[in-house]
């Protein structure tokens, strides 16, 4: 029998993440001792303060469809957001209030590609970016980076990976996988590189601003002459510990603005109803709420560093930012560990959840296949026990 599903369905990729995440459940429901390193989420509480807007929400019977777009108000404390935080003067018709901000870069790729235009994906790049490009109709060009340049696109490389099918150009700062954060001056000389070209544009991914361990977050927007090529991605998700909400929103120009909604309307309609509200009182709290969690993170980051270092075969950045390191593993290729041959990441990453009993994700999955992912959103105990494990497991 032929296969009745569509090539569009049959050629994409299934998300690692999830994949990773949901075979770890797999095994610790069979008994399994394992620690998940893979999925990117918060385990932190939603603050008590935002699940009583919630709660009041319901109270009073925001049970109705919500507006396409967000509603109003949620969209003018979205502005304020992004005036005091990113220095953006967007008004509400710019704002799109979406399921999550993997609804809005789908959103986003869905109204700004034609079939076989190049979208430049400096990697390694959040897993999804890849595939929803592909979907849209878009090809997804690569620019690799390594640790020793801290994962950062250089203007060089930018400017080498332009061609005149590039319509646009995805990247997430700080960055998932690698924590790496664009500074000012760095974002800046990007900029000078776009400039020359007024048909390209810009989707900045800013979902983990505020964990953030350098002191400054810079936007892409903010840099003269980028704010109306640019569609600033965000949500709250991850800095509020609301994974489960599941609202994220866009700044963009007024006409892509308009367009995310067109599409939305005919897909999802407006978001969950209770998590606007709540979302009102979370983009209108001054982020210091967000202090002590941030210094966790901070602290599991050093935590963590420190014990990969002395792990002989594995080099590692310092992270600035989010919640993940992502080492290069690539000393380990070619050899054999415990009768295991090991070819690649994806090798790694299935060894050491077979031998040590934790959870991560191959770096191929983020466009870098020397390197894994762990995501350090866990107590220190367990971050102790997981890299215990995996330096025992190394040493084969």
């Amino acid at each position: 029998m032929s296969n009745p599903l569509s090539d569009r369905i049959n050629n994409l990729a299934t998300s690692q993440t999830l994949a990773m995440a949901a075979l770890a459940r797999e095994l610790k429901a069979q008994g399994k001792d394992i620690i998940s390193l893979s999925l990117g989420e918060p385990d932190f509480n939603t603050p008590d303060f935002i699940k009583e807007a919630a709660k009041k929400a319901i109270d009073d019977n925001y049970s109705t469809y919500s507006p396409v777009d967000g509603y109003a108000d949620l969209k003018e404390a979205i502005c304020r957001k992004f005036k005091r935080d990113n220095d953006l003067d967007y008004k509400p018709a710019n704002i799109v209030v979406s399921t999550g901000a993997k609804q809005s870069l789908y959103n986003i790729a869905q109204v700004m590609l034609n079939d076989g235009d190049e979208v430049i994906l400096p990697a390694p790049y959040w897993v999804s970016y890849f595939e929803i490009v592909k979907l849209s109709g878009g090809v997804p060009v690569e620019v690799p980076t390594s640790v020793e340049t801290d994962f950062k696109i250089t203007p060089e490389q930018l400017e080498a990976a332009i061609t005149p099918k590039t319509k646009m150009m995805w990247f997430s700062s700080p960055c998932n996988p690698s924590g790496s954060v664009y500074n000012r001056e760095e974002l800046t000389a990007l900029a000078k590189v776009l400039e020359k070209y007024p048909n390209i544009y810009v989707v900045a991914d800013e979902i983990y601003e505020h964990i953030n361990f350098s002191g400054t977050f810079c936007s892409i927007a903010s840099i003269p002459g980028m704010f109306e090529k640019t569609i600033t991605v965000n949500g709250v998700a991850k800095a509020f510990a609301m994974t489960g909400y599941r609202i994220g929103y866009i700044g963009a120009p007024e006409f892509i603005a308009k367009a995310c909604t067109k599409i939305q309307g005919q897909v999802t309609s407006g978001a969950n109803s209770i998590a606007q509200r709540a979302t009102i009182t979370a983009v209108d709290a001054d982020p210091s709420v967000l202090n002590h969690m941030v210094q966790a993170f901070h602290k599991r980051r050093d935590l963590v560093v420190g014990l990969l270092k002395e792990i002989p075969g594995i080099k590692i950045n310092v992270p600035e930012g989010a919640f993940y390191v992502f080492p290069d593993v690539s000393s380990f290729f070619g050899k054999t560990l415990r009768g295991k041959e090991i070819k690649d990441a994806n090798d790694v990453s299935m060894y050491l959840l077979a031998e040590a009993n934790v959870a991560t994700v191959t770096g191929d999955a983020f466009g870098n296949p020397d390197c894994i992912r762990f995501s350090y959103a866990t107590s220190d105990e367990l971050l102790v026990e997981a890299l215990r494990r995996i330096k025992d497991a190394l040493a084969g």
